[in-house]
């Protein structure tokens, strides 16, 4: 059940993200993008969306999450993760007071989801300055490559990079495509569960990120060859990462 959905998908799945992603209402629920504040959560105080979010694992709405808690467990597929953290946030934290840096991160986070929810990735998790996304291919469709790259560019885009005035906040992205394990992970009560990615490929998207300047995105080899695009002549790297034994080969694309 767990392989099938992931690769190939449910389309009344999709219907309902693309549905819900059309209003422009944050939060909402990271699986099927049902809007829990502004027009979409009004709907659904009325029972017309599934829009309330769980009191269990407030990411999700309660409908995905019982779905996670009833039926956890997952499969190995092929996917593209974009990771996407804030260049020297620690530095603009210390130019600011709380009250301002929290409304700059804010104004991250609701950017970096918008640009995310329009390229149907699926928005692991948004932990302190880093924003992470899995390009599934029963979500994103077979160019989930391709549209991670998209994605990863809009990114840079949306965040002022390539502007006179340059960012009004600095991002740095990583994106990688390989196999990992997808599915919802139930807690040691088995009352909650949680939807995410493990896997070594997993690290090296991560790893990725934390080695992207600000204003670049680092594709690796394996996203570039699976995108099928044709970035032109760009700046190639070969990165060592932690814990691996081979450097990682990277185009860097920036706007």
């Amino acid at each position: 059940m767990w392989h099938k959905m992931l690769t190939e998908g449910d389309p009344m799945t999709r219907r309902f993200r693309h549905l819900h992603g059309l209003l422009p209402s944050s939060p909402r629920c990271v699986s099927c993008y049902s809007p829990f504040a502004g027009v979409g959560g009004a709907l659904g105080r009325i029972g017309l969306f599934l829009s309330r979010p769980s009191p269990k694992n407030p990411r999700f709405c309660t409908a995905c999450e019982a779905f996670n808690t009833k039926f956890p467990g997952g499969a190995e597929v092929v996917l593209t993760m974009l990771f996407v953290d804030v260049r020297g946030s620690t530095s603009i934290a210390e130019k600011m007071n709380t009250t301002e840096f929290s409304r700059l991160m804010n104004r991250f986070y609701e950017a970096t989801i918008n640009v995310l929810v329009h390229a149907d990735a699926f928005i692991d998790k948004l932990v302190g300055d880093e924003v992470t996304a899995l390009f599934i291919p029963g979500y994103a469709g077979k160019e989930h490559a391709r549209r991670a790259v998209e994605a990863g560019q809009a990114l840079l885009r949306v965040t002022g990079h390539g502007e006179p005035g340059g960012p009004w906040i600095p991002v740095g992205v990583g994106i990688h495509t390989g196999t990992a394990w997808v599915g919802a992970i139930a807690g040691a009560s088995g009352a909650t569960a949680d939807f995410t990615a493990l896997g070594d490929n997993v690290n090296i998207a991560a790893r990725l990120a934390s080695k992207a300047g600000a204003g670049e995105v680092l594709i690796s080899d394996s996203t570039y060859a699976a995108s099928g695009l044709d970035l032109g002549v760009v700046e190639h790297r070969q990165l060592e990462l932690k814990g691996k034994s081979e450097p990682i080969g990277v185009r860097v694309m920036r706007v």
